[in-house]
């Protein structure tokens, strides 16, 4: 028997990609209820049943996003044996994951919901604390470097994290605005030569 609200045949999967996808264009609050049930192709009712609320289903499609979207980005920052690859890497898979015909361009996690000051919103929430583990990640990889002495005791560490998570954010924002994949290939490559600030 299937779920009170929710039609035969739903895929929960499927639905969860569909409104991923609308966030990821519209943001939380541009994607209306109408909007989210329109494109999963389900009723309110069947929303509120399978996802429990409109920031439920955001955080869970923030989740699934992060799940298959942009893991190229975070793999090249992990897996390249050198720091300063590891972030034009980073950098570069960057350039192309906010790039990819039929994928709307730039973040989701940049781009998801519109901030105000003291702005506790659960959506706000859900987006600051991914971004706040992407400047840990980067942090974590530098500070690795570090510790392995590939880079002097004297890199700031997270003074160069900042930084690179700030060039990171802004290929979002340009990409999101028209800026192609040569234009924001151009951009990591350009935030490397800032490199030398902290290694010398």
């Amino acid at each position: 028997m299937t779920e009170r609200g929710r039609p035969r045949g739903f895929d929960r999967t499927h639905a969860l990609e569909q409104a991923m996808r609308l966030f990821w264009s519209k943001g939380y609050g541009g994607a209306s209820l109408a909007e989210l049930t329109q494109v999963m192709g389900i009723n309110a009712p069947s929303l509120y049943a399978a996802f429990g609320s409109k920031d439920a289903l955001f955080r869970e499609a923030v989740a699934h996003y992060s799940e298959h979207h942009g893991v190229d980005i975070w793999r090249a920052l992990e897996e390249t044996p050198s720091a300063r690859e590891a972030i034009e890497r980073f950098l570069l898979a960057t350039a192309r994951a906010y790039s990819i015909p039929g994928d709307p361009p730039g973040c989701l996690i940049v781009l998801g919901a519109q901030y105000h000051l003291g702005d506790g919103n659960a959506a706000h929430c859900e987006l600051r604390t991914r971004r706040r583990e992407n400047l840990r990640q980067i942090t974590d990889r530098l500070a690795r470097a570090v510790a392995e002495g590939e880079l002097p005791t004297h890199f700031a560490v997270e003074d160069a994290a900042a930084f690179y998570l700030s060039v990171q954010t802004g290929m979002s924002v340009l990409a999101r605005d028209g800026a192609n994949r040569d234009t924001l290939e151009a951009v990591a490559r350009a935030a490397m030569l800032g490199w030398d600030r902290w290694s010398a």
